[in-house]
């Protein structure tokens, strides 16, 4: 049987990526299909995919030509593949000429010609203007949020309103296309999308005050403290037709989603406990407004939503009970620990604003565990360890700029392609994460230590 093996990022699907691989499977018997993964796309100097890695996989199979598809992660893969699946044929598009020559070394290389006149860059310039975003809030996390933007084909950041005149001014002066607005209001008539990056309390009024006026939300964690206004928030979304989505860069990072990936698809065995933790030792007699009771401040607010997702995305949202233990001082918590049972599993994680620990995410499971070091939010190498040394496997990934081009991306893939809710943080997840924040703020199970 003769093998052939192509590869893509068939976004937006098009008659000339269906007219390659039918070529490419008359040139054999069994046609291997890799799909480059949303991320993999840097080379072209843009995040330019519309539709995320699962729907183009959907798409290819659909076209009927794959015998088999696979997802391309790391640069390297196509040596490993070719060998991997004993390919006799390596088949690319014609534009790419002489570029894959260094793989006759390992099969047969063929280059097709492409079908011209159509491609994926020009079907999004025709189906889809920019999308125009208005950041609310100025504060030191958004002003990374235009050059993020920058790198993500389809975004403009063309507005920002703070209750700060001199923060909003001073971000429309650092970015020529961003107009400062004193009235929010205004900002919304001008925009399809808003960035909100205010403090906590007030993520509720504003996202709020963006879905009545029709436009998708993109807010930063933690959304909102209240798994009641979660709930009532994204029904609203979906009732207007908009996306909201809760900006956490953790969830929406490549590296963390392919760890994900190969825990669920029991590469360490069943999941028995997850060890979660994040400190930063922050001078509490700054002023900041995460020492300040009154602003919602404290570890758990601030920081908790990154342990949390690690634990609800594994083993899911229906945990049958949480402890909660608190370090508080001036009613602030300066460390909380929480333990999570489940039906066959039990987890912890560990938050301190005032008490430093070890910053490193463990997933225990019955064959074997994931090993993720510090500063494992922003996840760019982990290892699966096992019994026999000898089958430790350590995975290397590129975290680029300061990680929210990912979550930009991916809203704006949720707005083209009317997805309500995103793989990476689900919305039954993020109202899990509101609820237990609620718990906290109640002060549900929870001993002070």
């Amino acid at each position: 049987m003769k093998k052939v093996i192509t590869y893509g990022t068939y976004d937006l699907l098009h008659q000339g990526h269906i007219n390659l691989l039918r070529r490419a499977k008359e040139l054999g018997d069994y046609l291997i299909v890799g799909v480059t993964n949303d991320s993999f796309d840097r080379e072209r100097g843009k995040l330019n995919v519309r539709n995320n890695v699962l729907e183009r996989v959907e798409a290819v199979k659909a076209t009927g030509f794959a015998d088999e598809v696979i997802i391309e992660n790391y640069v390297g893969q196509k040596i490993d593949d070719i060998q991997k699946y004993d390919v006799d044929i390596f088949a690319i598009g014609s534009d790419w000429e002489g570029k894959f020559d260094y793989l006759n070394e390992f099969c047969k290389v063929v280059y097709l010609p492409r079908t011209e006149g159509i491609s994926s860059t020009m079907l999004r310039e025709k189906s889809q203007d920019e999308v125009k975003i208005g950041i609310i809030g100025c504060g030191r996390v958004a002003r990374r949020f235009p050059s993020e933007a920058n790198v993500v084909s389809g975004v403009k950041v063309c507005a920002a309103y703070d209750i700060d005149k001199g923060a909003v001014v001073d971000m429309a002066s650092k970015n020529k296309d961003i107009w400062a607005y004193s009235d929010v209001n205004k900002l919304f008539d001008v925009v399809d999308a808003v960035y909100i990056a205010t403090p906590h309390l007030t993520h509720y009024a504003y996202i709020k005050q963006a879905l009545v006026t029709k436009k998708h939300v993109l807010c930063e964690t933690p959304m909102v403290l209240d798994g009641r206004q979660a709930r009532e928030l994204y029904e609203l979304a979906e009732k207007q037709g908009c996306i909201l989505m809760e900006a956490n860069k953790t969830a929406h990072c490549p590296a963390f989603n392919h760890l994900i990936v190969m825990i669920k698809s029991g590469l360490i065995g069943e999941v028995v406990d997850i060890e979660a933790s994040l400190s930063k030792l922050w001078d509490g007699n700054k002023g900041l407004r995460e020492f300040d009771a009154l602003q919602a401040g404290g570890s758990f607010y601030e920081l908790g939503s990154y342990p949390l997702l690690p634990i609800l995305k594994l083993l899911g949202t229906e945990y049958l009970n949480l402890n909660l233990y608190s370090r508080i001082q001036d009613g602030v918590d300066l460390y909380t620990k929480g333990i999570f049972r489940y039906d066959k599993a039990v987890c912890s994680f560990k938050v301190g604003l005032g008490v430093k620990t070890e910053g490193n995410l463990v997933i225990s499971g019955t064959k074997g565990y994931a090993y993720v070091p510090a500063p494992w939010w922003k996840t760019d190498y982990f290892e699966l360890r096992y019994e026999d040394q000898n089958d430790n496997k350590k995975f290397f990934y590129k975290w680029d700029g300061h990680g929210l081009r990912y979550e930009i991306q991916e809203f704006v893939s949720c707005i083209i392609n009317h997805r309500f809710s995103s793989a990476r943080l689900r919305r039954r997840e993020s109202i899990c994460m509101a609820e237990i924040m609620q718990r906290f703020t109640e002060r549900k199970n929870l001993f002070e230590i």
